[in-house]
């Protein structure tokens, strides 16, 4: 059974949150552990794209939906374009 576009979308998400989760963990550990901090600050920064990139995809799954029902007259031009606006306003405080 194929899963739908927006569910794969999700499932992808999920795992990369899954994956930050991880990362996050070991920064942790590592910074109990005394490691060095220049491989502490790699590894934070990995897990800081993790959390920008599964950011970007909800908002670009977000917009992609936003489109369909506008085009498909399922939510009217003024919402699409509400829609749109705040999808904008997410879209800035991730960049």
């Amino acid at each position: 059974m194929d899963l739908e576009p927006e569910e794969a979308e999700l499932k992808a998400v999920l795992n990369r949150l899954r994956r930050a989760q991880g990362q996050i963990s070991g920064v942790i550990r590592m910074i109990e552990e005394g490691q060095d901090y220049a491989e502490v600050v790699t590894q934070l920064s990995a897990a800081s794209r993790a959390l920008d990139r599964a950011g970007f995809s909800i908002i670009a799954t977000s917009l992609r939906k936003c489109v369909a029902e506008t085009e498909s007259g399922r939510a009217s031009s003024e919402d699409g374009a509400r829609m749109r606006a705040r999808l904008e306003r997410l879209f800035l405080s991730l960049a």
